[in-house]
């Protein structure tokens, strides 16, 4: 009998794993490590092409390409490396307007259709196949270069921006036509990448540089696998309300998030939120109720364990955090809940544990409001640190203060330490620490400040909350039960996987 060979993962990245720490490249890391038996293959999608491991892969990650979406002038260079200067030329030199109006333009504006009203319009997966197979045979950079491509892309726009709006300020000039075009380039890159032939696609997140798991899905019969920690297209919605672009510039990212979040789900075989919370936007933007499974987020109680607190917090009220410094963990109503409970308990002191070059506009901002409240001996920023399980027992309790989350790893691992967490209600924050915690209302820093200043001061309370915060962990939140479901899924739909490939899937330059 021949033996089977070993299941394959494409795992699609985005911002995180392996060149990003936090929760997701924890979780990312952790599944790799645990289900050793599967070969994986992974798609980094990152900002810039200057990065740094974070991690030491272990040997079953088969395959490692790196996309980078901004700061190529050659993407090649970076997405297909094997390919030779000699082949790239040939390739760009095939790539003749006459090609790209023959075989690019009648896809792109298939794309486009959907694109520009995708709340009204229904996904049509398969365009992103089509994409998928003309970047198999012509160049990425040369098409998008074109002509024709440039003179498409700005008569759909125009022709369809009435339809968004009849005020002349959301009508959009020709540096907004450009600046969508050039954000249009960069997210669809990863779908220029020659993928490997695989059992399963699982996606990180439904935003566009994952659309290359609906690429695989149509190419190899691939099980498509979405795992949300946070929700992209409502962080995309939070994010942009920050921007200074122009309100058609605005729109036509939330398009695009949204039109990438319908594909996907749309696709996707089994769409795993990592809490119940997620459910609402999935069905909201295409998921269906029989494909959605929770699972949630685990982690090593044996390594996570409660601890006396070192010397160099023992003797003072320590509250602890872990959280990369940018807008979305709202640092600044965390500084401002220091400085209201210092007013309570005046030797108070904060440290949050993270990168502070994620974003450095607001770390500089985060400083700023630091010194306007004179918390220099009471907010401290620790930067990383490279053993996590360590961090939660330098202090009393540990606090959250994002305004959106998936199901934080900072909130189980501080209560595998027995450690109680005062935090947001926020996202799947709820089903873990209702009634094991302490939860207060987004950017109020009052109600965040009276949740500290309340455990710092009942020792019996923190004490009580701290070991059923721990036995609620055992029960519920252990990695080996999050990875259990993991196989159990990927077993289950590679097995059903010959009769799932969608018609179609050899496509036209087979």
């Amino acid at each position: 009998m021949k033996a089977l060979k070993p299941l394959s993962v494409l795992l699609v990245t985005e911002g995180t794993y392996p060149y990003v720490g936090g929760g997701v490249s924890t979780w990312c890391d952790s599944l790799v490590r645990e289900l050793k038996s599967v070969h994986f293959s992974i798609l980094a999608v990152t900002g810039t092409p200057i990065t740094t491991m974070k991690y030491v892969l272990p040997s079953n990650v088969r395959h490692l390409r790196q996309v980078p979406l901004w700061g190529s002038e050659e993407p090649s260079e970076y997405i297909l490396p094997e390919r030779s200067f000699a082949d790239t030329y040939t390739n760009r030199t095939e790539t003749t307007d006459q090609m790209v109006g023959k075989y690019f333009i009648p896809i792109f504006e298939d794309l486009l259709e959907d694109l520009v009203n995708p709340n009204k319009n229904a996904p049509h997966p398969e365009v992103i196949h089509r994409l998928y197979k003309y970047f198999r045979r012509f160049e990425y950079k040369t098409t998008f270069r074109s002509r024709l491509t440039w003179e498409t892309f700005r008569a759909m726009l125009l022709r369809t921006a009435g339809q968004w709006s009849d005020i002349a300020e959301e009508q959009p000039n020709l540096f907004d036509v450009i600046t969508a075009l050039r954000w249009l380039y960069s997210f669809l890159l990863p779908l220029s990448v020659a993928l490997p032939r695989t059992d399963i696609a699982h996606a990180t997140l439904a935003s566009p540089s994952c659309l290359a798991v609906v690429a695989a899905k149509y190419e190899f019969g691939a099980a498509v696998v979405v795992t949300d920690h946070g929700i992209f297209i409502r962080e995309r919605y939070i994010a942009l309300s920050a921007e200074t672009f122009s309100r058609f510039s605005k729109r036509f990212l939330l398009n695009l998030s949204a039109y990438a979040s319908r594909v996907i789900y749309a696709c996707a075989d089994q769409i795993s939120p990592v809490c119940d919370y997620n459910h609402r936007w999935e069905l909201r933007f295409g998921g269906s109720a029989d494909r959605i499974k929770t699972i949630y987020n685990g982690i090593d109680p044996g390594v996570f364990t409660p601890r006396e607190k070192p010397e160099k917090t023992r003797n003072r009220p320590t509250v602890v955090a872990v959280a990369r410094i940018f807008p979305l963990k709202d640092i600044e109503t965390m500084i401002r809940s220091c400085a209201a409970a210092r007013e309570e308990i005046p030797d108070i002191q904060y440290i949050v544990y993270g990168p502070t070059d994620v974003d450095l506009p607001y770390t500089q901002k985060c400083r700023q409001l630091i010194d306007e409240h004179s918390l220099q001996q009471h907010f401290m920023f620790g930067g990383f640190h490279p053993k996590p399980h360590e961090v939660y027992n330098e202090g009393d309790i540990s606090i959250l203060s994002s305004i959106s989350e998936g199901f934080p790893y900072t909130v189980i691992e501080s209560m595998a330490c027995a450690r109680p967490v005062v935090s947001t209600d926020v996202g799947g924050v709820p089903e873990a620490l209702e009634g094991f915690g302490i939860m207060a209302r987004p950017r109020d820093f009052t109600s965040l400040a009276q949740g500290v200043v309340q455990l710092l001061r009942d020792h019996e309370l923190r004490q009580g909350l701290g070991k059923i915060s721990r036995d609620r962990v055992l029960l519920r939140f252990r990695t080996t039960l999050a990875m259990t479901q993991y196989m159990q899924s990927y077993l289950a739909l590679s097995g059903r996987q010959a009769q799932d490939v969608p018609a179609g899937a050899q496509g036209a330059y087979a």
